[in-house]
């Protein structure tokens, strides 16, 4: 390589870095403040600290969950963090997953109590792990249900609305197992694959009518349902998905929210998480030139490190398979 190619190389490396800097640093974020945010599974977790921040930010704030004690304990929490005396903060204990109808009668009777939804963070979720042959049939369907129903019902009721009032922002919180399988996640991943799948097809249909869509897609989060999860764990889920360490959830409940409000398809945290929405990044939406051109240049490469992860996961899966063998 001759000199003057250094150079430019170099110049385009500068341009490019700063560009990107100037692109994040600039990009305008939307304001809830005097809105009303609906936030599920918002008792505790990520829902929790998601709901923490749009208080914090001035916004009108309904956690929904099941557990009405948890939700009264939250609630004082929120309230503790109010900005502004006039913000109301409120609960509804409901089954997200227990029918359309369920759903849409506590949402209808949210918006005559307080304003109509300009936000919703779907946070409710759960994991049940195991390999595919020893997941019962009830915990399958239960993932589903629970996972992929109770986001599609409240998102099911307030997108026509967003889309008659041309404004609304939603958010879908998956999983890094939205992205590629994993030993153990079978069931669990296919709920979550269900999300993407969902987030992407509103995001097409929607966007034009001004509803932006946010797909999160948190690693490992240090939350109670994360506690429940590592007790059906196979030994092979928990070294594979433990690499990428354990985040906090008031750090991805924050991030969640601010990536929305900037209108971010993905909503990430991690270099691991990072390098999987690049390599899985397929027909996502568009969301600029510089981070197109980022995949494009990026996805090449990161391949070669996605077949080297790849030939790590089976060489755990032989290993913990060869461990059994001996006892």
């Amino acid at each position: 390589m001759n000199h003057s190619t250094e150079i430019i190389l170099t110049i385009a490396g500068i341009v490019l870095v700063h560009g990107l800097i100037f692109y994040f640093l600039t990009r305008k974020s939307r304001l809830i403040k005097g809105k009303h945010v609906v936030v599920t599974g918002g008792s505790s977790g990520i829902g929790l600290w998601a709901a923490i921040e749009c208080v914090r930010l001035g916004a009108h704030v309904t956690i929904i969950a099941r557990n009405v004690s948890l939700l009264e304990k939250a609630k004082e929490e929120l309230e503790k963090r109010r900005v502004r005396d006039t913000q109301l903060i409120q609960f509804r204990s409901v089954d997200l997953a227990k029918s359309y109808e369920t759903v849409k009668n506590a949402l209808e009777e949210l918006e005559r109590s307080v304003a109509p939804i300009h936000m919703l963070i779907n946070c409710a979720g759960m994991a049940i792990c195991g390999t595919l042959e020893d997941t019962s049939i009830e915990d399958a369907r239960k993932l589903m249900d629970v996972n992929y129903f109770g986001t599609y019902y409240p998102t099911r009721y307030v997108l026509p609305k967003m889309k008659e009032a041309g404004d609304g922002i939603i958010v879908i919180t998956a999983s890094q197992a939205a992205l590629m399988g994993i030993y153990g996640y079978g069931a669990y991943a296919a709920s979550k694959f269900a999300l993407r799948g969902l987030a992407e097809t509103i995001a097409m249909e929607a966007r034009h009518r001004g509803v932006s869509v946010t797909l999160a897609l948190p690693a490992d989060t240090d939350t109670p349902g994360f506690e429940n999860e590592n007790r059906t764990k196979p030994e092979e889920t928990k070294i594979i998905s433990g690499s990428g360490g354990l985040a906090k959830p008031e750090h991805v409940g924050r991030r969640l929210v601010q990536d929305a409000l900037k209108g971010s398809f993905f909503s990430i945290m991690g270099l691991e998480s990072w390098v999987l929405s690049i390599l899985c990044v397929g027909m996502a939406p568009w969301r600029g030139p510089l981070l197109c051109f980022v995949q494009f240049y990026l996805l090449g490469p990161l391949r070669l490190i996605g077949l080297a992860l790849q030939w790590n996961f089976q060489r755990i899966i032989k290993n913990c398979a060869k461990q059994r063998q001996r006892t």
